[in-house]
C-alpha cells in the first residue's frame, strides 16, 4: 500500500500557534462541544486551525495500558505498542476537531487511513510530551480528507509520529479536483483464497464478539455511537455495531509484535467495516521485509484493512 500523496513525516508547520494544555482534554466534553456546534461549520470552504496542541509531562498509566493490551491481544512489556501512543494523542485530536475553528462537524467523519512511524521503542516508564495538529486538507471523490497528526517526544527527541486521515463526505475545497487515486488506496484487493499459501498465507483467525466496540471504547476513549450497539449504529446507517478501525490495527500489530523491527513505519487503509460479531482473518501477502498484510472476512471476499510495514533501519 502506498500513501505517497500524504506527507511522509509529521513535522508541524513552523508558523502555527502553540497552545499549551495543562491536562489531558476530556473526550466526552469535546464530543459534546463538537456535536453542539457541528451545524455551524463552514465545511470545505473553511480553513484548518493554525494551532498545535501540546501537553507536557505525560506519565503512562500502566493499569490502563494493561487493559489496552488485554483488549487488543497484546502483552504488557517494558516497551509500549505504537497504537498505544495513538490512544494517548487521541484526546488532543478530538479537542482540535471539536474546536469552533475546525471547519467540519465531527459527526460523519470517517477514519479511512492511518500512518505511524516508530523512531525507537518507547518504554512504559518514559515521560512524554504529546502534540497534535490538523493538516493536509485535500479533495476526495466523495468530498474532502483531512489529517489529524500526533507526535510523541521524550525530551527533545521525536520517538513516535502518527497521521490519521479522515474522510468528510460532501464538498471538496474550492478550486480543487479529486485525485485519480485516493490517499492510501493502492491496489489492495482481497487475496484469492485458492492461491498459493506463499502469496496469501493465513497468519491468524479471530472471533470478534458483539461487545468488542464497547470494550475498546472503554480503554481508548473513542465512544463513537457506531461502535457501541446495533441500535446506535443503525442511526448512522450500519446494520450492526462496527469494530473500531484502530482496534483492528492494534490487533494486527499485537499479533506481529515479534516480527516488527525496532524502527519501522506502518501504513494502513481501512476498507470495509468489521460488523460485530464477526470472524476475521489476518493474511500475509507475498513479499520481502516486514511485509504486507490484509485483514479479510473468512472467505477473503471482503477486505477490512490493508497494511504495509517498512523497516526504517
Amino acid at each position: 500500500m502506498s500513501m505517497s500523496s500524504r506527507p511522509e513525516t509529521t513535522q508541524a508547520p513552523s508558523d502555527v500557534e502553540v497552545e499549551l494544555l495543562d491536562k489531558v482534554p476530556s473526550i466526552a466534553a469535546a464530543f459534546a462541544t463538537g456535536i453542539a456546534t457541528g451545524l455551524r461549520r463552514p465545511g470545505a470552504r473553511g480553513e484548518l486551525p493554525r494551532r498545535r496542541l501540546v501537553l507536557t509531562g505525560v506519565t503512562q498509566d500502566v493499569a490502563r495500558l494493561a487493559d489496552f493490551c488485554e483488549v487488543t491481544g497484546g502483552l504488557v512489556e517494558d516497551t509500549v505498542p505504537a497504537t498505544w501512543l495513538h490512544v494517548l494523542t487521541f484526546p488532543l485530536q478530538v479537542r482540535l476537531m471539536a474546536s469552533r475553528d475546525f471547519p467540519f462537524p465531527m459527526l460523519g467523519m470517517v477514519h479511512v487511513a492511518n500512518q505511524m512511524r516508530v523512531h525507537r521503542p518507547v518504554r512504559v516508564d518514559e515521560e512524554l510530551t504529546l502534540s497534535s495538529w490538523a493538516d493536509s486538507l485535500a479533495p476526495h471523490r466523495k468530498g474532502s480528507t483531512v489529517d489529524l497528526v500526533g507526535e510523541a517526544r521524550v525530551g527533545d527527541e521525536v520517538v513516535w509520529e502518527g497521521r490519521s486521515t479522515y474522510l468528510v463526505r460532501g464538498d471538496s475545497p474550492p478550486g480543487t479536483s479529486a485525485p485519480e487515486q485516493e490517499p492510501g488506496a493502492a491496489e489492495q484487493q482481497a487475496p484469492d483464497p485458492a492461491q498459493d499459501a506463499t502469496t496469501a498465507r493465513q497468519v491468524a483467525l479471530w472471533r470478534v464478539p458483539a461487545g468488542q466496540g464497547r470494550a475498546y471504547a472503554r480503554v481508548a476513549g473513542d465512544a463513537n455511537p457506531i461502535h457501541l450497539s446495533a441500535l446506535s449504529a443503525k442511526a448512522f446507517g450500519f446494520p450492526r455495531a462496527i469494530a473500531h478501525g484502530m482496534w483492528t490495527h492494534a490487533r494486527v500489530l499485537a499479533a506481529l509484535r515479534r516480527r516488527l523491527p525496532e524502527r519501522y513505519a506502518v501504513s494502513v487503509t481501512f476498507a470495509k467495516p468489521v460488523l460485530l460479531p464477526s470472524v476475521i482473518v489476518l493474511r500475509r501477502l507475498a513479499g520481502t521485509g516486514p511485509g504486507s498484510y490484509v485483514v479479510t472476512n473468512r472467505d477473503a471476499s471482503r477486505v477490512h484493512l490493508s497494511m504495509q510495514v517498512t523497516d526504517l533501519g
